[in-house]
């Protein structure tokens, strides 16, 4: 089943047929919000908005690991994120919708990145974070319904709330070698992985962040929502045609990405440990 991630503006998804409407608690903390679980083409899906309905969550605020935990426990095991993110590239431009490949982490540490710690050792690997099946069937239902997309991207991701400075959108589209940017995609991306979860993301491109000499083209709240109200329906459509037909498998590599991760033996793990872990597992 897939779970549905919607960032800035998606509080909600049209078109899904209601069948519940969960209010979820974790070994992790409170989701972001209630978990919507309904229909959608004739397939199943959750949806969770990641600010939570009045979008009332900073980046930082946002429970990532109660989010992606609650999404697995209900059954979904392919994760979708949507999202507002900043172009780094000329060509990339505001109103744009691209598929994100790869990973810079220019966040700060604030947020709690791993469901492991307090007594749980693991390491997952991450070479590949995102899902190429996942990507795979995004990119077909594009090429489909004729919705340009690009593709391979590589997202880089900042702490906020606050916006960049220019050197620091010079030095992430010039040294991290980073296409868009954005606050939102980590820890979540690296949390599904170790939920054995695939992860895909649409990024809605809303601006050209700060690095161009123009200052007129440098991001600014209002400009942001004007061109992501646009975009939104796009990556709307994009669904629409990506759900028209059964998703791929996900790579066993990824429905299996913690074996040999965990390094603390299970006879040492509490039961509480072990109860969280058997869902991250399923």
């Amino acid at each position: 089943m897939l779970g549905i991630i919607g960032g800035s503006g998606l509080y909600e998804l049209d078109g899904l047929i209601p069948t519940q409407q969960l209010q979820v608690q974790t070994p992790f903390g409170t989701p972001s919000g209630t978990v919507d679980c309904g229909i959608y083409q004739e397939q199943p899906i959750l949806f969770i908005s990641r600010h939570g309905d009045q979008h009332q969550l900073l980046p930082h605020e946002i429970n990532y690991r109660a989010n992606i935990y609650a999404l697995k426990q209900l059954g979904a095991r392919q994760i979708l994120s949507i999202s507002a993110a900043g172009s780094l590239r000329e060509d990339i431009k505001p109103g744009d919708l691209g598929l994100v490949n790869q990973y810079f982490d220019h966040s700060r540490g604030n947020r709690a990145g791993s469901f492991f710690g307090n007594g749980v050792c693991a390491h997952v690997a991450n070479a590949n974070p995102c899902c190429p099946a996942l990507n795979g069937d995004i990119q077909a239902a594009a090429k489909r319904s004729g919705q340009p997309l690009h593709r391979d991207l590589t997202y880089a991701s900042v702490e906020g709330p606050r916006l960049g400075t220019s050197a620091e959108s010079h030095f992430l589209r010039n040294g991290a070698k980073a296409d868009v940017v954005g606050m939102t995609n980590i820890p979540e991306v690296f949390l599904a992985r170790e939920a054995q979860m695939a992860y895909s993301s649409i990024c809605l491109i809303t601006d050209y962040d700060c690095w161009m000499e123009d200052q007129r083209q440098h991001v600014s709240v209002d400009k942001v929502f004007e061109v992501y109200r646009q975009a939104l329906q796009k990556a709307l459509g994009l669904v629409t045609d990506l759900l028209a037909s059964p998703l791929s498998q996900t790579p066993v590599s990824i429905r299996q990405s913690l074996n040999g991760a965990v390094l603390t033996p299970s006879h040492k793990l509490s039961h509480a440990h072990q109860l969280w872990l058997n869902v991250l597992k399923a």
